[in-house]
């Protein structure tokens, strides 16, 4: 059998392209004891793999040249010799792009296909989700009658932090890159207010009118000049949640802005950055609320599917443009066989 990959063909220089990917195939042999064949079904693709084409020490080792980029993948198990799984199970893993995958096991989750659609656990009930549930809750702590600002806030990420700020009964205010977005935002999510950062010409002012009560939360996923904007309006005691800088992932150099740590100081505010591993033994309590509000319609959820395994990297590249609304996957297969 053969296997179709993806690898880091080069490291970019600024904002990545299709240069920067290279495709091939790959033999796969027969199964040893204790492997198993994984068929990739959803693949998903995340700004925080910007980082990891650079050569550079982070929380997550950076992609090898002319080696598979690797990222969350539900899989089926479509050959078997290890004892853990059997023909026809559905598996979740930080595993390479490629079509076909051999694995010892190690590092797989098994997913209840009956639970919830196969993608949703590499959106809502999965990384994503559990970024937003515990980077709010854990970090930013809102309460009821307060103002949240969620940057980013037609992604992922945002989507699901915007939603569940209104259920803790808080004024949301989302910023996004389209009126569609912002739509979307307010008539579907229950955002209060929505700002379209790419056509509006006073950021600052768009945030003062739609937070006459100035800003509690910042829960921020951009960074840039829209974080600048935001510190303006924090309140005595605010916390900022540091969860993604996007705007920055693609500078070649190191960008200066205000100095926050004045107004940091004399509002006495909080601003932290995570990691969502930061917090794995509280992933359970999480994975549980997350599943029930989706059941009972509280957490609505938005994909952006492309389908196909060659257009992975117009996927990823995709994201720095604005071109998703909710969770980016690309669909490689359907089910292959019903147990």
């Amino acid at each position: 059998m053969k296997t179709k990959r993806i690898l880091l063909n080069s490291r970019p220089q600024g904002m990545p392209d299709e240069s920067n990917f290279e495709f091939d195939e790959q033999e796969i042999s027969g199964l040893e004891e204790g492997q198993l064949l994984l068929k990739s079904l959803y693949i998903s693709v995340d700004p925080y793999m910007r980082g990891r084409m650079n050569d550079t020490r982070s929380y997550v080792p950076p992609y090898k040249v002319n080696e598979p980029i690797t990222g969350g993948i539900v899989a089926e198990v479509v050959e078997c010799r290890n004892k853990k799984y059997k023909k026809g199970d559905v598996v979740m893993g930080n595993l390479p792009w490629q079509t076909f995958i051999l694995s010892d096991g190690n590092g797989l989750t098994s997913i209840d296909p009956d639970l919830a659609p196969l993608s949703y656990h590499l959106g809502i009930l999965g990384m994503p989700g559990l970024t937003a549930y515990c980077g709010l809750l854990f970090i930013g702590e809102p309460k009821e009658g307060e103002t949240v600002v969620v940057s980013g806030a037609a992604g992922a990420v945002g989507t699901v932090v915007g939603q569940i700020a209104k259920q803790k009964g808080c004024r949301v205010v989302g910023i996004a890159g389209t009126d569609e977005k912002v739509a979307y935002l307010k008539n579907e999510l229950g955002f209060d207010e929505g700002i379209n950062y790419k056509t509006t010409s006073n950021i600052k002012e768009a945030l003062e009118k739609a937070c006459p009560d100035g800003v509690d939360v910042y829960f921020d996923n951009v960074g840039g000049s829209f974080s600048d904007a935001v510190y303006t309006l924090l309140n005595k005691y605010a916390r900022i949640v540091v969860c993604g800088q996007i705007a920055l992932y693609n500078s070649t150099s190191r960008p200066t802005g205000p100095r926050v740590e004045p107004i940091l100081l004399t509002k006495s505010c909080l601003m932290k950055g995570f990691i969502v591993s930061d917090y794995a033994d509280r992933f359970g309590e999480a994975a549980k609320e997350l599943v029930s509000w989706v059941k009972t319609g509280k957490l609505q959820y938005e994909e952006s599917i492309t389908d196909g395994f060659d257009n992975l990297p117009e996927a990823f590249l995709g994201l720095f443009k604005g071109e998703n609304t909710g969770k980016q996957l690309v669909k490689v297969a359907d089910r292959s066989i019903q147990v």
